[in-house]
């Protein structure tokens, strides 16, 4: 299994912006696809975005389409993600997970990390 470590979560005001990353170590991380989920209080966790092993593809959930993007650098075993044009409804706990397919599905991704709080004020 690949171990994995989010950091740059925090407090923003609604309009502004973060950068998530994820630091994994352990196996290839090449791999992997990696994706991020979320989950806010009371609520399951959900699909965020994902990216393919060479980064060549991406998907994302709707209610982030056009504001969030992710990206990969397996040169520096890190996956990232910018968020643009932040909400409210953005607050959540943000895990990254490894997977070996493509999915939007929880169960299909076998490593998370910790995760990393992201709150935004209106």
């Amino acid at each position: 299994q690949v171990q994995l470590v989010e950091s740059g979560g925090g407090l923003v005001q609604a309009g502004g912006s973060l950068r998530l990353s994820c630091a994994a170590s352990g196996r290839t991380f090449s791999g992997y696809v990696m994706g991020w989920f979320r989950q806010a209080p009371g609520k399951e966790r959900e699909f965020v975005a994902s990216i393919s092993r060479t980064g060549g593809g991406t998907s994302y959930a709707d209610s982030v389409k056009g504001r969030f993007t992710i990206s990969r650098d397996n040169a520096k075993n890190s996956v990232y993600l910018q968020m643009n044009s932040l909400k409210p409804e953005d607050t959540a706990v943000y895990y990254c997970a490894a997977a070996f397919l493509q999915s939007r599905a929880p169960e299909q991704y076998g490593s998370w990390g910790q995760g990393t709080q992201v709150t935004v004020s209106s």
